[in-house]
């Protein structure tokens, strides 16, 4: 990670002051996030005009391909089922490069949880004019201990991602925090190094 993006995290960290990991905000809302892993290292603000749909642009340098470009990015909610104890959501996404329309990408993600456990699956499939690949995830996480509103909640997790590029799965622990506006998840591999993901809703 870039300089810029270590003054972005601890800004985050201590502008912590309700979210949860979702990729599109409330009505009217916006929120701004950071991605960083091998493959690239990535700053997101999006915007939400309803709960349904969210609109965006993100900066991209992409360290596979030695590459630095933007995209325009659109997240639509296809499903929510709220039950007493828990919450399913299923997203489709897409992105289209400002720069070079061959350079984009759709996919499809979604959850389930309660506040004990959480499950996560995603596929995406990236187009440019060099090479096409897809990602795929699954997260499973556990709460150690079921926080309160406003409290500082906590999940120990496991993820296991694979790339068409090599084609071998990897898989690795992951802590994510969350209070007030602020997520904050990171995990670690020897192979992939650092995943990590930050989130300021506002």
């Amino acid at each position: 990670m870039g300089i810029y993006r270590y003054i972005l995290f601890f800004y985050i960290i201590i502008a912590s002051t309700n979210i949860e990991a979702r990729p599109i905000s409330y009505s009217g809302g916006s929120t701004l996030m950071m991605f960083s892993d091998n493959m690239k290292d990535s700053i997101y603000y999006h915007f939400s005009p309803t709960y349904k749909y969210s609109i965006g642009i993100e900066s991209v340098k992409d360290n596979y391909l030695n590459n630095d470009y933007s995209l325009l990015r659109a997240t639509y909610l296809i499903n929510r089922k709220n039950t007493q104890y828990s919450q399913r959501n299923l997203y489709i996404n897409a992105g289209l490069s400002i720069n070079d329309t061959s350079n984009n990408f759709y996919g499809i993600h979604g959850d389930w949880e309660t506040r004990r456990w959480f499950v996560g699956f995603g596929f995406k499939k990236l187009n440019n004019k060099i090479i096409d690949y897809d990602q795929k995830h699954l997260q499973l996480g556990v709460a150690p201990y079921l926080g309160e509103y406003g409290d500082l909640h906590t999940w120990l997790m496991i993820k296991t991602k694979k790339n068409s590029l090599n084609d071998d799965w990897y898989t690795y622990p992951v802590l994510k925090f969350f209070k007030g506006n602020v997520l904050v998840e990171f995990g670690y591999n020897d192979e992939t190094e650092w995943d990590a993901h930050f989130m300021y809703r506002f």
